[in-house]
């Protein structure tokens, strides 16, 4: 079956579309990429985007115009994808749509919610969608994230040693083998906020990692920083932008005036290694495989080397996965399991009482997929 997986993640620059040719073979599921595409927001819609996210205040009828302006988005994508990677012939959209608020209360996810209105992605395609991924592991008393760690478990499984998957996008995710996995804290989402202070919005991230590359560690604010109980909490844990925020940095920095630019950004790159690193030592990790937009930083990935020397540290472009859109793919797997009638959800990642099938379809031009209900869940994914 051709999938297009839909992902745009915390740090919402742009929709990811990844398509793959997905089967099942007895118990091992097999992934062939088919190529990837993505499209930045226009600079509108991610202005108003981050005009309506927490703490700010914002409205129902707000979140109805974006609910429709980024459903409209992903369904070009989508479109996109299927033209350019599946020759018109793709079978089923998986779309993680995009996060703006994540109801975490002192170790507890209470509900989530991601937009991105998938009528819009049935209606241009002409498929059926698979949207709406984390509310039924919530419901079954998860986390909700990190909700690719299925597809990382069954991608791992085989591997020596003790191997982590890191996810760095806004925040870091990562999965091990006995199937723990948690949100280890910011990834992105801080030094974001702190470039685009500084560069009044001019520059959305740190290009190259060249601010942090020129700046200091300044370390009476990295420990204040790393006082932030969440980092205390038990896992499994999820965090968000609800937490991680601008707000949240102008406050930690307001006991530090005067800090060049440089030497903040610094600061918070040595801030999100360190905090992935302590939680990559916490799993006893031999080895970390690494994706998402954070490893485009070389600054912050050579802090993430000198926070675990010795640890073979490479991306998931090694393993057949591009690091730019493996969340994407995942999604696909995820849109896969649920057309085929099962779990998408590992009880030990995501702490849920249960496995859960997940999602939600919106029928294509014909209907409801077609597809025989599989008759077990796989146990091991191989990326030909």
């Amino acid at each position: 079956m051709r999938v297009i997986g839909l992902m745009s993640g915390t740090s919402y620059d742009a929709v990811d579309a990844a398509a793959a040719e997905l089967g099942l073979d007895g118990d091992t599921l097999t992934l062939r990429p088919l190529g990837h595409v993505a499209a930045p927001y226009d600079t509108r819609l991610r202005a108003a985007l981050t005009a309506a996210l927490p703490p700010a205040h914002t409205t129902l009828a707000e979140v109805c115009r974006l609910d429709t302006r980024i459903g409209r988005d992903f369904a070009a994508v989508a479109v996109r994808a299927n033209r350019a990677l599946c020759g018109g012939r793709a079978e089923l959209v998986a779309s993680h749509g995009q996060t703006v608020y994540h109801w975490a209360d002192r170790g507890t996810v209470h509900g989530t919610l991601q937009i991105g209105q998938p009528a819009w992605i049935a209606e241009a395609t002409g498929l059926p969608v698979v949207s709406d991924f984390r509310p039924r592991d919530v419901a079954a008393g998860g986390q909700g994230a990190p909700l690719v760690s299925l597809v990382d478990l069954l991608w791992l499984r085989g591997r020596p040693g003790t191997p982590v998957a890191l996810n760095l996008g806004g925040i870091a995710n990562l999965t091990a083998p006995d199937g723990t996995a948690f949100d280890t804290g910011p990834a992105c989402a801080l030094i974001d906020a702190a470039v685009r202070d500084h560069t009044g919005g001019r520059l959305p991230y740190d290009v190259d990692g060249a601010l942090a590359a020129r700046g200091t560690v300044h370390g009476p604010l990295l420990a204040r920083l790393l006082e932030e109980p969440y980092y205390a909490l038990p896992v499994p844990r999820t965090t968000g932008k609800e937490l991680f925020h601008g707000g949240y940095l102008r406050t930690a920095l307001s006991a530090f005036p005067g800090l060049p630019a440089q030497d903040v950004v610094a600061t918070l790159t040595r801030l999100t290694a360190r905090t992935v690193a302590d939680a990559v030592r916490s799993v006893r990790a031999t080895e970390v495989i690494a994706s998402g937009g954070g490893t485009r930083n070389p600054a912050l990935m050579r802090m993430l080397g000198e926070e675990l020397p010795g640890l073979p540290l490479r991306t998931s472009d090694a393993l057949g996965l591009p690091a730019a859109a493996k969340e994407a793919y995942a999604f696909a797997v995820l849109g896969f399991l649920t057309v085929h009638g099962l779990p998408g959800t590992d009880p030990a990642c995501t702490g849920a009482r249960h496995a859960s099938l997940l999602g939600s379809v919106t029928p294509g031009r014909d209907g409801l997929p077609q597809v025989p209900r599989a008759g077990r869940a796989p146990v091991r994914l191989v990326v030909e």
